[in-house]
């Protein structure tokens, strides 16, 4: 279930890209702030009662209502039926309806991950001999965690996980 501020950025995003396509410019701030109000969003779904996070839903509901009102002002050059469709969308949205879908994301976030540590996640195109893995993690002082043959999840201090995933660069490449 999606919540209605994520129904209307996502009627908001369909509306830049439908008016970018009809060759209008956005302003340069939306696309990026458009991105921050999606991470809020998803922290805010993940953790509702949190005080900050809700919050931050506040505000990115403020932003959301900005975004959309610098929107209709230029979705109304495309006439009045053109605002009148979306403007329907949003007052769909407003009513609790799910108008848009989000797409199936193919990542995944990583649970229980160690305390203190950073952590890395690779994907090889081809599986690998774990030895060759474990050696590179060993030598710098990583934990490694095989997901299946082709992913892999590193965790250690930030300057090591960078060097090791660095020596694993080559794996990328081979077919």
């Amino acid at each position: 279930m999606s919540l209605p501020s994520e129904q209307n950025w996502l009627v908001l995003q369909h509306l830049i890209s439908d008016l970018t396509k009809r060759g209008y410019d956005i302003p340069k701030g939306i696309n990026p702030e458009m991105g921050l109000i999606r991470s809020s969003i998803s922290s805010y779904k993940r953790d509702p009662s949190h005080p900050d996070l809700i919050n931050g839903l506040a505000k990115a509901e403020m932003s959301l209502n900005n975004i959309q009102a610098t929107l209709i002002t230029i979705a109304e050059k495309e006439g009045d039926e053109y605002v009148d469709d979306w403007l329907d969308l949003l007052k769909q949205v407003m009513q609790g309806e799910e108008v848009f879908e989000f797409a199936k994301s193919r990542s995944t976030f990583l649970v229980n991950t160690p305390p203190g540590l950073t952590t890395g996640r690779i994907t090889l195109k081809v599986p690998l001999a774990e030895e060759r893995v474990q050696e590179i993690a060993e030598w710098n002082g990583l934990i490694i965690e095989f997901d299946d043959d082709v992913t892999v999840e590193l965790h250690g201090d930030k300057p090591n996980l960078q060097v090791g995933l660095k020596e694993m660069g080559s794996f990328f490449l081979e077919e």
